[in-house]
């Protein structure tokens, strides 16, 4: 009896110390839950969505084990994604360099706006779980980068708020900017709260002279058990010359068109178009809903962005692009699709190569 009792005790701690490890951040506590608490969207400290967003299938999670338990063995392309060196130290003009995913670098004149950086293998808290990069998306890492004025995070998922990253850029980087409640992750790695911004929908802050405004998005937050305590949002970026849409996660929904008549058009528009599924169809869009919202948004140019360096969903990796800018293409909407690193001029000739169509398909 006593050694099972200490095994079970064992067993207790040992979960206690892996569940308090720095990478899991912490929940709003004190004054940051208070105003979590004093927002319009919260209900029993539970964010909610403009609209009602189930997570998972009037079946429960099974038919998602039973997907993911199948896999798909185009779900990661089986040659390396090309990529080409990206220009990190611009001092003229507005540019944007995309490196997989979610992750990119806006430079405005010589100011730097680092977001959603994921430089580790996998995103996810341990770098032995979840499936790693794509062969090729390994060209840059968070030590590359010079100082960041603004390092923006949409929201704390592992795939958008990245521990080891954050780490490795924290040191230069001048001012965080994150939805509410998301800063008590970056507290805990050791941030200065002077150096956090954290904003719910429709607060606006200046930063380094810009004006970024949060506004709604569909999806959700959590990286343990405790789902919806801090915020996620899309950001509204005005400079003297551009207005950009980030939008992070979104499902589709009624807000993109609400953004677009009360703030459109926009010259770029920032939106995802991967790790989508009928199973979980309203907290990700389908590549045909990303250029909806674009046209919902009034936008001149889109961006397709969360696809191209990790398996999220169970889609063959290369459907999100083929299908947007197919539905871009029939939709008369512009589309860019930059190189991995490719750097290009917001406003300028916007890249548009097929690159994809040269990459081998099939699991390596």
């Amino acid at each position: 009896m006593y050694i099972t009792l200490f095994i079970i005790s064992a067993l207790a701690l040992l979960v206690f110390i892996i569940l308090t490890l720095p990478v899991f951040g912490r929940l709003p506590e004190g004054a940051s839950l208070e105003r979590i608490r004093q927002l319009s969207n919260v209900k029993d400290d539970v964010l909610q969505n403009q609209s009602l967003t189930p997570m998972v299938p009037e079946e429960g999670y099974w038919p998602i084990l039973k997907a993911m338990l199948k896999g798909n063995p185009n779900s990661a392309p089986k040659s390396a994604l090309p990529h080409v060196k990206p220009v990190l130290d611009s001092v003229s003009g507005t540019k944007l360099t995309w490196f997989g995913h979610s992750s990119y670098l806006l430079q405005i004149d010589s100011l730097k706006i680092l977001v959603d950086p994921v430089f580790s293998r996998t995103p996810s808290p341990f770098s032995f779980i979840g499936k790693k990069y794509y062969a090729g998306t390994d060209f840059i890492t968070a030590e590359d980068f010079p100082a960041i004025d603004v390092l923006l995070i949409t929201h704390d998922h592992y795939d958008h708020m990245d521990y080891q990253s954050i780490l490795k850029l924290k040191g230069r980087v001048k001012h965080f900017l994150t939805s509410a409640g998301a800063g008590s992750h970056l507290k805990r790695w050791g941030i200065p709260a002077e150096k956090i911004t954290e904003l719910a929908w429709e607060e606006q802050a200046v930063l380094s002279g810009f004006t970024f405004t949060a506004k709604p998005a569909r999806h959700f937050t959590g990286r343990m058990f405790k789902r919806n305590r801090t915020l996620w949002s899309s950001f509204i970026l005005e400079t003297p010359k551009h207005k950009l849409f980030l939008g992070g996660d979104s499902g589709y929904d009624s807000h993109f068109k609400v953004i677009g008549e009360e703030h459109g058009p926009f010259d770029l528009a920032i939106l995802e178009c991967g790790q989508y599924n009928e199973l979980w169809p309203f907290i990700h869009m389908f590549p045909e809903q990303t250029v909806m919202a674009a046209k919902d948004l009034k936008a001149k140019v889109l961006l397709p962005v969360h696809w191209a360096k990790f398996t999220l969903a169970l889609h063959d990796w290369n459907d999100p692009v083929l299908r947007v800018t197919k539905s871009a293409e029939e939709s008369g909407q512009l589309i860019t699709t930059p190189l991995l690193g490719e750097t290009f001029h917001i406003g300028g000739n916007y890249p548009d190569t097929k690159w994809w169509l040269n990459v081998e398909n099939g699991k390596q």
